[in-house]
């Protein structure tokens, strides 16, 4: 099947026939940036990982692993990558943990990061600056800067900088990024990418940002429509890193070979940075929703039309409502083509406008100051409209 643009723009979203089961056309999920609604096909995949465990026991571990090796695929053509290696993980968290620890802290005890990093980062390296490591963080405003402020305060004990791709707080797009793949391959410092808040929604291509010798990391809870458990680690081919957080899993490819007692050895490929026994389950629903998008042919290119217009829908309408710019407001010097997949509009009764909204069955969310607008592919523009049109209802009540 293709869609065409003006199917999904029409009312009814003719996609959104694919996603009865959350509900898509009864009420105004704005929240895609953060979860996005599964369609319907993967409910049964699901079901199929449960049959399979029941009917197979232990051995059901043969296909849970092809449905694993369907998701990395999945992974490696989003990343519009031909020759990097994916570690799966239940969350980011645990993947960055194992790219943590193979680092050489001790020699080059530096990190370089911004203060606008998913919670993940931030977390992570302000509690290893507690340890000693030095943790240098710049600004992430303005985006412009970034990747030369980077670049800046990097030096020969700068083990690793860590960015992300498009910045959750603010849902923009990092410039310049195959600059700094550049600097650090020049300069010996691992560069891991988090391209979390981009993938599926904004084209990403290690090709393109000469991010071959990168660490990128994401998931597919987001604009991949996955759901939780599916996260990955991408990482080089040619790599000599150990990480102390190691799973059994990556000894499945050198378990024949003879080591010394208490050697630990690592496993080739994918397996250097895999973990441990995980729930499957969650690799089954993937395999099947990369398969409906591919059926569907909804490519990242594809998306990211359809996503624009979307934000551009929103940002008109909101404007329309000409609000009071001392309640709520949005940056007006962004352009349209630096913004990922939401819209954040400013207000320091963010979390009042988002609950009230939602009584209205209008979901968004909010970190902070920014209340966030993220639309998906099976919103019609007229769910677009009403839900800034009940905004607008909002406001008025609050005011």
């Amino acid at each position: 099947m293709k869609f065409s643009y003006t199917d999904l723009y029409n009312s009814p979203n003719k996609l959104a026939e694919h996603y009865k089961n959350f509900k898509v056309t009864e009420r105004y999920l704005l929240t895609g940036h953060s979860h996005q609604a599964w369609p319907d096909c993967s409910f049964e995949e699901q079901k199929e990982a449960w049959n399979d465990a029941a009917e197979f026991v232990d051995d059901k571990w043969e296909k849970a692993f092809q449905k694993a090796d369907e998701v990395k695929k999945g992974y490696l053509k989003l990343l519009d990558d031909d020759d990097g290696n994916i570690a799966l993980g239940v969350n980011t968290l645990e993947l960055l943990i194992r790219f943590l620890s193979a680092l050489p802290l001790k020699e080059k005890p530096k990190l370089v990061t911004t203060e606008g990093e998913f919670h993940t980062i931030r977390r992570l390296t302000d509690r290893l600056s507690e340890e000693g490591i030095n943790v240098v963080k710049v600004t992430s405003s303005p985006i412009t800067d970034v990747v030369e402020n980077l670049k800046k305060v990097s030096d020969e004990k700068t083990a690793a900088i860590l960015v992300s791709f498009v910045f959750f707080n603010s849902g923009l797009i990092l410039p310049n990024l195959s600059e700094l793949a550049e600097f650090c391959d020049a300069k010996g410092i691992k560069l891991l990418v988090d391209a979390y808040h981009s993938l599926n929604v904004v084209p990403f291509s290690v090709k393109k940002n000469k991010l071959e010798n990168a660490f990128i990391t994401g998931g597919g809870y987001k604009y991949c429509q996955l759901g939780e458990g599916n996260c990955f680690l991408r990482f080089p081919k040619e790599t000599d890193m150990r990480p102390v957080t190691t799973g059994w899993f990556s000894e499945f490819t050198v378990m024949s070979e003879k080591k010394r007692s208490g050697e630990v050895l690592y496993g080739t490929g994918d397996d250097l940075f895999t973990g441990a026994t995980y729930d499957p389950t969650s690799n089954y629903r993937a395999a099947r929703v990369l398969r409906f998008f591919n059926e569907m042919n909804l490519n990242a290119e594809f998306l990211r039309e359809v996503s624009q217009h979307q934000i551009k829908l929103l940002i008109n309408e909101f404007d329309i409502l000409d609000a009071n710019p001392s309640l709520i407001k949005r940056d007006i010097s962004i352009s349209l083509k630096n913004i990922a997949g939401f819209l954040v509009i400013y207000t320091e009764k963010a979390e009042l406008i988002s609950a009230k909204l939602k009584e209205k069955n209008v979901w968004t969310d909010y970190r902070g100051n920014a209340l966030r607008f993220g639309p998906a592919p099976y919103l019609s523009d007229s769910q677009i409209k009403d839900s800034i049109k009940i905004l607008g209802d909002v406001l008025k009540e609050i005011s």
